[in-house]
């Protein structure tokens, strides 16, 4: 008979910003343990120019989100300078439905979303919905890669309002508890977040002690670059999707 707590006796352990509530919740509920040790964090990137800015970003036809992160610095700038989603007139585009459900709790209605959560994808399917010539404005993170400015076949404009930073008061806590229970999947969903542990965490423990699940090819690719195995790798880039194959694989051996 199947068990309603699929998760019983599986630790799952979070290497992400420390926003994750919901998804520790939904970790319970099915009976895991979740860990929640952040390798990085962010920040919004303040400037004087903001106000300017956000009047700027009032004239694109488009503006573009990758992240949840980004459009919380976005919202925050939003507030702070008394903005909200009607002065914005251009469309939005946006990877991911976590992103999306948070622009949409803004006010804001996406326009377009890729069929895959992620960059390479997003630049392969906007060009035939975004118009001749389009103003397009990317909201971004510091570390944000430039598939979308290299990749698009028009002008693209750049704003970076977030920053992130490496967390290196965890990695001390992820090595002790790996080293003491078995069944553990490490969860990775940025390559900032990996190159973390592989410099800190997998010198003392190697990359087999747990098992590694990665959210978006991009991720995985970084991970196997430090000759990591991914075993755990969803088609749908989001950590509900990655909880959902985790119920079903077995123990770590």
């Amino acid at each position: 008979m199947p068990s309603n707590l699929p998760l019983k006796g599986k630790t799952i352990l979070l290497t992400g910003t420390s926003k994750t509530t919901t998804i520790v919740e939904n970790i319970t509920a099915l009976g895991g343990h979740a860990i929640v040790a952040p390798l990085i964090e962010t920040c919004e990137r303040l400037d004087s120019k903001d106000p300017e800015l956000l009047n700027r970003a009032k004239q694109y036809d488009w503006l573009i989100f990758t992240s949840q992160n980004a459009v919380e610095a976005f919202a925050s700038k939003m507030l702070r300078h008394q903005f909200n989603a009607s002065h914005f007139k251009g469309k939005i585009a946006s990877i991911g439905s976590k992103t999306t459900t948070a622009l949409e709790n803004l006010g804001f209605q996406v326009s377009f979303m890729p069929s895959i959560f992620s960059a390479d994808i997003f630049v392969k399917e906007f060009p035939s919905v975004a118009g001749d010539q389009p103003r397009c404005l990317f909201i971004r993170g510091e570390k944000a890669k430039s598939t979308l400015k290299d990749g698009l076949p028009f002008e693209l404009k750049e704003w970076t309002v977030y920053e992130t930073i490496e967390r290196h008061d965890q990695t001390s806590v992820i090595v002790s508890y790996i080293q003491q229970h078995q069944n553990v999947t490490v969860i990775f969903a940025s390559p900032s977040a990996v190159d973390v542990y592989a410099m800190e965490v997998v010198p003392h423990i190697g990359w087999e002690a747990a098992r590694i699940a990665a959210i978006g090819h991009i991720t995985e690719a970084a991970l196997e670059q430090y000759g990591a195995t991914v075993d755990i790798m969803p088609s749908v880039y989001t950590m509900q999707a990655v909880i959902e194959e985790i119920m079903k694989v077995g123990d770590k051996s």
